[in-house]
Formats: C-alpha cells, structure tokens, sequence
C-alpha cells in the first residue's frame, strides 16, 4: 500500500510533506506551547512573572514590626551592549510602605538603541505580593549613542506577604530591540 500521493514525483512529495510537518510543528510551537508553558506556570506558581502593569496602591497602613530584603539584580542578555545595574543592590523594607530605587543605563555604542527589560522575581510565590506602581520595565528604553539614563523603580511589598518570605529578589533581563523597532516602538 502506498502513501499519500501529492505530485506524480516522489522527491515533491516527499519535499511537500516536510513542509507540512515543518509549518506543523512551528504552529503547535506558538499557538499551544506558549499559553500552555504559561497556564502552567500560573498553575504551579513558577517562572516568578510579574505584572506588566503599574499597580494602584490602595491606603493601608505600614507593618513596622518587620522588614523584607529586596534584593536587585541586573543582567544583559546575550549581544547587549549596555551597562546596566541598579543603584541599590539591597534595601529592607517594610512591608506596606512605597519605596523607591533607581536603575542606570549607558549605551557605549556609536547607534542609537532601544531595549526592554523583563522582570522576574524569586521566590515565585512572592510575585503576587510585589507590587510595582512605576517601573521602567513597563516601556521600552530608547537610549542614543553614548547617553546615559537613570531608570526609577517604585514599589509596595504587600502586607500579606508569607512570613516565612524574609527575602524578595527582582531580577531584570535588558533585551536588545533595535532591530525590531518601527516608528520609535518595536514590534513583537
């Protein structure tokens, strides 16, 4: 019994059927891996994604009887060129109280840039009680040759954060996004 027969030519059906389980496999990669990978991660309270939106404080008091760690980390992903690192690498803060830092950016090169950074926060479980209500993460950065910009962070460690959590630490990855911008934003 013979398979499926495309073409009167053995070699075009057998380059058209590569590439119908190429295009397969590349659209099972987007349209069910990625909401899959992120139904999961919300599921199991992994990947420590936080929100891509300023939070809006509501009025509660601050819990002085305890202090939190934040500690921040600052990481260039592969190719950029930039200098990036916070001001503070640790603060304790308490929970409830509006605390702010700032992150440096410098674009030795001789072009002009755009990046993005992506936030993650470790534990996972304390995504949920960090609250950002101004972050540099939430737009894109476009930086000329060799300029410098300072980046604010302003944050709310929730009251309700575990007990046993005595330390949050917010990492940001810089991605390059020059070749994708288009009228000053770059397209995903």
């Amino acid at each position: 019994m013979s398979g499926l027969r495309l073409s009167k030519v053995p070699a075009t059906d057998t380059a058209l059927k590569l590439l119908a389980v190429a295009v397969l496999m590349f659209s099972f990669v987007f349209v069910v891996m990625v909401p899959l990978y992120n139904v999961l991660c919300d599921a199991l309270g992994i990947n420590g994604k936080t929100s891509g939106q300023a939070y809006t404080s509501v009025p509660v008091s601050v819990d002085t009887s305890r202090k939190v760690t934040v500690q921040f980390v600052a990481i260039n992903n592969d190719g950029m060129p930039w200098t990036f690192a916070p001001d503070d690498r640790v603060m304790r803060v308490h929970p409830g109280a509006a605390t702010g830092t700032m992150f440096h950016a410098v674009n030795p090169t001789n072009a002009n840039m755009v990046a993005q950074a992506i936030p993650s926060i470790s534990p996972s479980r304390a995504a949920a009680f960090f609250h950002k209500t101004e972050c540099f993460c939430f737009d894109q950065q476009a930086l000329a040759s060799n300029a410098t910009v300072d980046m604010p962070l302003q944050f709310i460690v929730d009251q309700e954060l575990p007990d046993d959590i005595h330390t949050i630490t917010l990492s940001y990855t810089l991605f390059d996004l020059t070749d994708s911008v288009q009228d000053g934003l770059a397209t995903l």
